[in-house]
C-alpha cells in the first residue's frame, strides 16, 4: 500500500471543510426562504423567479470558473471562491425589495457556481494524490452540511433570533471558517506546469478528454441530476397525491431517499475501489432505474403494500444515484492534465438537469399525471449507465474490474 503524503491528508481535511461549508450555506439559504418570502411578500411566482436567477448565475459562473482553475490552479480559486460564496449570501439576506433581491440572487448563484467548480477540481487533485477513491465522501459531507444549516436555522428561529440576523451572521462566520480549510489545500503546482504538475498530460493509460467524451459524461451527469432532482421535488408529492398518504407521512418518502443517498455517499469510496468505476456507474444506473420502477409500480400493488413498495423504490433510487457524481468527476480526474474546463462543463450539464427537471416534470404532470411524469427520470436513470460506462471505460483504458491508477502529485 502506498504511503499517503502528509500534504494529501491535510488537503483531504481541507476539502471536507469546503464541502461541509458549501452545504451549510445552501442549507441556511433553503431554511431561510420562508422567512425571506414573508419579509418581502414574494409569493410562489416571484420566489420561483429568484431561484431561477440563482441557477442562471451559477451556470454562467461554472463555465467561467473552469478556465480560471486551469490557468491559476484550483487552490487559488478555492481561496477566493470559498469565502466569496458565503459573503454573497449577504445580498439576499439584506435585500430591501424584490428587484434588489433579484439582482443579488444572480451574484449569489455566481458565487455558489464558482465554489462548486473549484472545490470539485481540488477534490480530483486530492484523489490523484491518494491513489484511491476518496471523492464520494466529500459529497456526503456536503449533504451533512445542508442538514446542519437547516437544523441551525430551525434552532435559532425557535429561540427567537431574527431570521435576517441568522443569515447575515452565518454569511460572515462561514466565510471566515473557509480560510483555515483553504490553508490545508494542496500546494500550488510549480510555475509553468499548471494543472499538469499534479497529474500528467494524459489519462492513466486511457483516452484524453475529447469533446465527445465530455459530452457523454455531461449526458450522464444531466440524467443523474434530473433523476435526483425529481426525487427531491416529487417524492413527497407522489406519496401524498398518488398513494394518498397523510400529510405527516408523505415527507418520509423524501427523507428515505435523502438518508439513503447521504449514507452511500459517505461509504461509497470503498465500493468504487472494489468494483471499479465502470461497474459502479452501471450498478448506479441499474439500482436507480429499479428504484423508479418500484415507485411507478407502487399504485398497482395491494393497498397495504403500496407505501412500502414506494419507499423501497426511493431508497434504491437514492442508493443508485449517490455514486453518480463522484464517479463522473473522478473519471475527469483520471484523464489527467487540466481538469477545470472539462469539470466545469460536466458540472454545468448536471446542474442543468437539476434546473430543468422540476419544470419539465411539472408540465408533464399537469398535462397527464405525476406517474407519467416520473417515467422521464426512470428512463434517464438508465441513461446514466448507458452514457457513463463507455465514457469512463475510454478514459481509464482499463477493464471494469479495477479503477484507474492515479498519479502522485508533484512534491514541492
Amino acid at each position: 500500500m502506498n504511503k499517503i503524503p502528509v500534504t494529501a491528508r491535510r488537503a483531504r481535511a481541507g476539502v471536507f471543510g469546503f464541502f461541509f461549508f458549501a452545504g451549510l450555506v445552501m442549507g441556511l439559504w433553503a431554511a431561510g426562504l420562508p422567512s425571506l418570502n414573508d419579509r418581502l411578500d414574494l409569493g410562489p411566482r416571484l420566489l420561483g423567479t429568484v431561484l431561477l436567477l440563482i441557477s442562471g448565475g451559477a451556470l454562467v459562473s461554472m463555465l467561467a470558473a473552469g478556465p480560471l482553475v486551469d490557468r491559476y490552479g484550483s487552490r487559488r480559486i478555492c481561496w477566493v471562491a470559498g469565502p466569496l460564496s458565503s459573503l454573497v449570501l449577504l445580498g439576499p439576506a439584506l435585500a430591501p425589495s424584490y428587484w434588489t433581491l433579484a439582482a443579488c440572487a444572480v451574484v449569489f448563484g455566481a458565487g455558489l457556481g464558482a465554489c462548486e467548480v473549484a472545490m470539485n477540481a481540488h477534490s480530483v487533485e486530492v484523489e490523484r494524490a491518494y491513489g484511491r477513491p476518496v471523492i464520494s465522501a466529500f459529497h456526503g459531507t456536503w449533504s451533512l452540511g445542508g442538514a446542519a444549516g437547516g437544523a441551525l436555522t430551525s434552532l435559532f428561529l425557535r429561540i427567537g433570533v431574527d431570521p435576517q440576523l441568522v443569515l447575515v451572521t452565518a454569511a460572515v462566520v462561514v466565510a471566515l471558517l473557509y480560510l483555515p480549510a483553504a490553508r490545508l489545500l494542496l500546494p500550488a503546482a510549480p510555475a509553468g506546469h499548471g494543472a499538469e504538475g499534479r497529474g500528467g498530460s494524459g489519462g492513466a493509460g486511457g483516452a484524453s478528454l475529447t469533446w465527445g467524451l465530455i459530452a457523454l459524461l455531461g449526458l450522464a451527469a444531466f440524467a443523474g441530476h434530473l433523476s435526483e432532482g425529481a426525487a427531491i421535488d416529487w417524492a413527497a408529492l407522489h406519496a401524498r397525491w398518488v398513494l394518498e398518504t397523510g400529510p405527516a407521512a408523505a415527507p418520509l418518502a423524501y427523507t428515505i431517499f435523502s438518508v439513503a443517498m447521504t449514507t452511500v455517499r459517505l461509504l461509497g469510496d470503498p465500493i468504487r475501489a472494489r468494483l471499479g468505476s465502470v461497474r459502479t456507474i452501471r450498478l448506479a444506473g441499474l439500482l436507480a432505474t429499479a428504484g423508479y420502477g418500484l415507485v411507478l409500480l407502487s399504485p398497482l400493488v395491494p393497498e397495504g403494500a403500496r407505501v412500502a413498495c414506494a419507499w423501497t423504490g426511493w431508497a434504491l433510487t437514492g442508493v443508485g444515484l449517490a455514486t453518480v457524481v463522484p464517479v463522473l468527476f473522478s473519471a475527469v480526474g483520471a484523464a489527467g492534465g487540466r481538469v477545470g474546463r472539462a469539470l466545469a462543463m460536466v458540472t454545468a450539464f448536471g446542474y442543468s438537469g437539476l434546473l430543468l427537471g422540476p419544470a419539465v416534470l411539472g408540465y408533464v404532470a399537469d398535462a397527464a399525471s405525476l406517474p407519467v411524469a416520473l417515467i422521464i427520470p426512470a428512463a434517464l436513470a438508465a441513461v446514466v449507465a448507458l452514457a457513463g460506462s463507455p465514457a469512463i471505460r475510454s478514459l481509464t483504458g482499463l477493464s471494469p474490474q479495477a479503477p484507474a491508477p492515479i498519479p502522485e502529485p508533484a512534491r514541492d
